[in-house]
């Protein structure tokens, strides 16, 4: 079986920067163990596969560790492809995931996505949480994921987490974020669990730290960075139901894969 691929780096405008994803266009389902070891032999944070539905799709993300619910860049990569090799003259998408039905506009380059927001309590400070980051925050909420507040941005780019550590924690990952100096905010995202020590951009965390930031700051309109190693910019709003996410993505490689029978 021949399947071709896309690789994509998404939230940035500049190759070797963003989030790479991996994006198989498929026209029926493979078994999950199929698609799991594609997205293991890619060896990316996230591998997304996508099937019709009527006349628009069904999508899924796959990490080398196991499936998702929910994945901001490569859905924004997944759209890029759709719009740009596949349908053209398409201008909207509506996706159907597993963690709900996620819309993507295009305007221009940039693409906007809405997505459900993902609301955190604040929580007592967790030892192993403060353990695994190797400096205590300020503040810490749970979701999805645990969120850890610094007071700047200098203290995020300088964390070196010890990820078997933070393995062991009972939630998918980690986000640590702080007040930006040229920006709103910053963060990275930390998820060892799912094969992923740090993701380069992590646009569904951004569905918690919106949320997050909004009450803070008390205002809805964010420019977000994160100090990650490639780095990526997104472009924020809450829009209280949903979470808009905008970015722009870049082609790095179009190719096929083969796949016994």
């Amino acid at each position: 079986m021949r399947l071709s691929m896309y690789q994509v780096d998404a939230f940035t405008d500049t190759l070797f920067h963003g989030n790479p994803a991996a994006i198989v266009p498929l026209e029926h389902w493979l078994p999950d163990e199929t698609m799991q070891n594609i997205a293991a032999e890619n060896n990316l944070s996230e591998t997304a596969f996508f099937v019709p539905k009527e006349t628009d799709y069904e999508l899924r993300w796959f990490t080398p560790g196991g499936e998702v619910s929910l994945c901001g860049h490569a859905t924004l990569a997944t759209a890029f492809v759709i719009f740009h090799h596949l349908e053209p003259k398409r201008s909207n998408i509506t996706f159907f995931t597993k963690g709900g039905i996620l819309m993507v506009f295009r305007e221009g380059d940039l693409l906007t996505m809405l997505f459900p927001p993902k609301e955190t309590m604040r929580i007592p400070h967790p030892e192993l949480l403060v353990q695994g980051l190797g400096k205590r925050p300020i503040e810490v909420q749970k979701g999805y994921n645990y969120l850890a507040v610094y007071e700047t941005e200098e203290e995020i780019f300088a964390l070196r987490p010890d990820f078997d550590i933070l393995r062991k924690l009972d939630a998918h990952g980690v986000i640590v974020t702080a007040r930006g100096r040229k920006v709103d905010f910053v963060s990275r995202y930390f998820a060892p669990k799912l094969g992923v020590n740090e993701d380069p951009v992590t646009g569904s965390a951004h569905c918690s730290l919106v949320p997050y930031w909004s009450k803070i700051m008390g205002k809805t309109e964010f420019t977000a960075y994160q100090l990650s190693f490639r780095g990526g910019k997104i472009i924020c709003s809450n829009l209280g139901e949903r979470i808009k996410l905008t970015g722009e993505a870049v082609l790095y490689s179009e190719g096929t894969i083969y796949i016994p029978d």
